[in-house]
């Protein structure tokens, strides 16, 4: 929606000015309140204008559009420093399957500064189409110019689905893509799914603290927007000999017209690799009885190389961050090796592990339900068990 101003109403008493939450997006020009280019169009002003000189206009909702005209299977490559997400090469490959299934085109949006290196690798994960915005302004990611770009795309393009990974930047570009395209968006999916009778997109999240997995559609918008879990689809073998075709859209990006400003990116200064990209992961739960127990299972982590996470018991009771939680409500893993401490296997965290190559469970109780889904399964005391394997690898890894 776009805010519009009565000239003839309007008496230029600043009221406007003082209510929005965004500085510059109003202006009084020859006493008379002028909308910039920094409007959200949030509507705060509305309202609150003693004149009654501000109204609202709304975009005609046209998705009583020929959705026929929708076609293509969109991934956005999320990149950082050049570098494509491990999720968006996921997605590629999911989209090379829907795709198939839909007989259309993939589409892989890249958007960046000096990005052009990764069309190569968005080719070789699936994409037949690579559609390109490079701009200085799009060195880092920020909402509003990625969002512009997205929205520019999808407006001209018209694809009939777009993927984004279920990362921090991705939740965040997605609703805000959503809305701005009036269609719907499901996010954190599981999995996907194309219906054989309509041809629908099928998105299937977890609900209700993971207790329900609900199917979601988007019968009468189009796009069919998604975001996806890292580490839940599978990743094709890259083929570098793909290639496709590159369209490159040009918007007219000014600094100045950015409502935010990066200061400085600080990375989380983790001690182990990062969980989603790890082959080893070592995680506790509950059966640790207190914070204490995370010391030992770490420094089995770092004696592996691996990464160190928890069940949502352990995090929910304070005893670790939660960036570390695994589960329906955490993030996805698929680790050549899980080792799980003191975790008993409620549904779930399972969901978020149970793709790992090799499973080894840890836990005292030898009906805990984990052992159902464990390649291997000791039953004893972690806090015996686990000094144990410490040394020994120590002695075999040196």
């Amino acid at each position: 929606m776009t805010i519009q101003i009565d000239k003839e109403k309007c008496t230029g008493c600043k009221v406007c000015i003082d209510l929005c939450p965004y500085p510059g997006a109003i202006e009084i020009i020859e006493r008379v309140a002028e909308i910039t280019g920094k409007c959200t169009g949030c509507g705060a002003c509305v309202d609150e204008c003693p004149e009654g000189a501000i109204m609202v206009e709304r975009k005609q909702e046209a998705q009583e559009t020929d959705l026929e005209s929708y076609r293509g299977v969109w991934v956005f490559v999320e990149q950082e420093k050049g570098k494509a997400a491990a999720v968006s090469l996921e997605l590629l490959s999911e989209a090379r399957r829907l795709a198939e299934e839909l007989d259309t085109y993939v589409g892989a949006v890249v958007i960046g500064n000096n990005v052009y290196h990764l069309t190569r690798e968005a080719f070789a994960y699936g994409a037949d189409v690579v559609y390109l915005v490079e701009n200085q302004v799009l060195k880092e990611y920020r909402t509003d110019p990625y969002n512009q770009a997205l929205v520019s795309l999808i407006e001209k393009y018209k694809p009939e689905i777009v993927l984004l990974g279920a990362t921090y930047n991705g939740r965040d570009l997605a609703p805000r893509t959503a809305a701005s395209v009036y269609t719907g968006l499901t996010a954190d999916c599981t999995e996907l799914s194309i219906n054989k009778e309509n041809n629908q997109l099928e998105q299937t999240r977890p609900a209700f603290g993971g207790n329900v997995m609900a199917t979601i559609v988007c019968p009468e918008r189009r796009p069919q927007m998604a975001t996806v879990r890292p580490k839940v689809m599978n990743m094709l073998e890259p083929d570098y000999d793909r290639t496709g075709k590159v369209i490159k859209l040009d918007l007219e990006l000014k600094e100045e017209d950015v409502r935010t400003k990066i200061l400085e990116v600080v990375s989380h200064a983790g001690d182990t690799v990062k969980l989603e990209e790890a082959d080893i992961i070592v995680a506790g739960g509950k059966g640790l009885g207190g914070p204490e127990g995370f010391k030992i299972i770490k420094e089995l982590a770092e004696v592996l190389g691996g990464a160190l996470g928890a069940s949502q018991g352990a995090v929910d009771a304070g005893w670790i961050a939660s960036y570390h939680q695994i589960g329906q409500t955490g993030k996805t893993v698929r680790p050549k090796l899980y080792i799980a401490c003191g975790i008993s296997g409620a549904v779930q965290h399972l969901t978020g592990m149970q793709s790992a190559d090799t499973i080894m469970a840890i836990n005292k109780d030898h009906e805990a339900p984990v052992f159902s889904l464990a390649d291997y399964g000791i039953v004893g005391d972690l806090y015996e068990v686990v000094p144990f394997l410490i040394e020994e690898f120590k002695s075999v890894l040196g």
